[in-house]
């Protein structure tokens, strides 16, 4: 017998790991998964925050810790993986939501594309490919031993020149990549025990990109326009709108599902513009 759709999209007595959980995009994932009723730990660098996130799930009636951690510090993860099973005993999905672009990295309008600013790319580059890469081979390790699930964060610069980002663009391009070939080796070590997709957002409002697609006053910069001309449903997207893609990838809904990107951008990669 099939089971409910109700339990086959719930996530209780799962214990879910969500780095990047003190950003905009990372407040949603946990509301979503704490509906869905994981276990949830907050994962991120701004103490304030993750701990009033992890306080927001208890006082939901949820279950959540936090720890103050860095995906690009080895030692700073392997002290958060020995917190979380000394607490919970075990990890059943990962959530890989750190990252995000680089001030310095964005490419002023007029400037000389032969002058990048090197350092800055390879800094947007680490965060991204290395922050997702990084947690994975920690938390990874426990998720293999009871089953799970590991989901990535990819974005349309991955697949489509978006002017000034490069080394964002470059790095989530390298995490499409990198989700098919870990998938792929997972499925060949560990069978079905283990999986890896990503999700695709479109253009959501994060603090990363709020002074390149707004003004000021709440108007849209030239570019904000120009994307919101690009998505036929005319508007940005609303972070809830991608809890239905992360949960479904968590869950036993998708157990069959392994190396794909889901596409949650309101038709931006559909539209040829015409």
């Amino acid at each position: 017998m099939v089971k409910e759709v109700e339990s086959l999209f719930s996530l209780k007595n799962k214990v879910v790991v969500v780095t990047g959980a003190t950003g905009v995009l990372g407040e949603a994932f946990i509301n979503g998964l704490c509906a869905a009723g994981a276990t949830i730990v907050v994962i991120g660098r701004n103490e304030e925050v993750a701990r009033q996130r992890a306080a927001d799930v208890i006082n939901a009636g949820g279950k959540a810790i936090y720890i103050i951690a860095n995906v690009l510090d080895e030692q700073n993860l392997i002290d958060a993986n020995a917190i979380i099973i000394g607490k919970f005993g075990r990890i059943d999905a990962l959530v890989n939501a750190a990252g995000g672009n680089v001030a310095e990295a964005v490419i002023q309008p007029g400037s000389d594309v032969f002058d990048l600013n090197v350092p800055a790319l390879k800094q947007a580059f680490d965060l991204n490919l290395f922050g997702t890469i990084m947690p994975t081979q920690i938390f990874g390790k426990e998720i293999a031993r009871n089953g799970g699930s590991i989901v990535n964060i990819s974005s349309v610069s991955a697949t489509q020149a978006l002017t000034r980002v490069l080394g964002y663009s470059l790095a989530k391009a390298s995490i499409d990549s990198y989700t098919k070939w870990m998938a792929v080796e997972l499925a060949n070590r560990y069978q079905d025990k283990i999986r890896m997709n990503a999700i695709v957002p479109g253009f959501f409002i994060t603090n990363q990109n709020r002074a390149l697609l707004t003004n000021e006053d709440g108007s849209l910069t030239a570019r904000g326009q120009a994307i919101i001309s690009k998505t036929p449903f005319k508007r940005f997207g609303d972070p809830e709108e991608l809890i239905g893609a992360l949960v479904y990838l968590l869950s036993d809904a998708s157990k069959f599902v392994n190396g794909e990107n889901i596409k949650v951008d309101g038709g931006f990669t559909a539209f040829s513009g015409v």
